[in-house]
């Protein structure tokens, strides 16, 4: 059954390719970004997760993950992941789920 909405005309979760967009977060742990892109995602801002690899033999400390999104979103996201970055870690004992 085909759906009708109107956000056909919009994506889904990434900027249009021919917008404006800035890096607003890099991280080495690819898990990281994934946690950051939800975050932004839930507050309604559209980002791009992309993958940087390099070989580690050539130039280590090289690669990881950044997040672009809209120019006139950075301020917004930049927000977010500050607030993200002022949550206390969580430790193995809180990680942990009832099996």
């Amino acid at each position: 059954m085909p759906e009708s909405t109107s956000s056909s005309s919009q994506p889904e979760s990434q900027p249009e390719p021919n917008e404006k967009l800035v890096k607003i977060f890099d991280s080495e742990q690819e898990n990281e970004a994934i946690v950051v892109q939800g975050l932004l995602e839930s507050a309604g801002i559209e980002s791009d997760l992309k993958s940087i690899d390099a070989v580690q033999n050539a130039f280590p400390g090289v690669g990881g993950t950044v997040i672009l999104v809209r120019e006139e979103d950075a301020l917004e996201a930049g927000k977010i992941i500050e607030a993200y970055r002022k949550l206390p870690p969580l430790d193995d004992e809180t990680a942990d789920l009832p099996g």
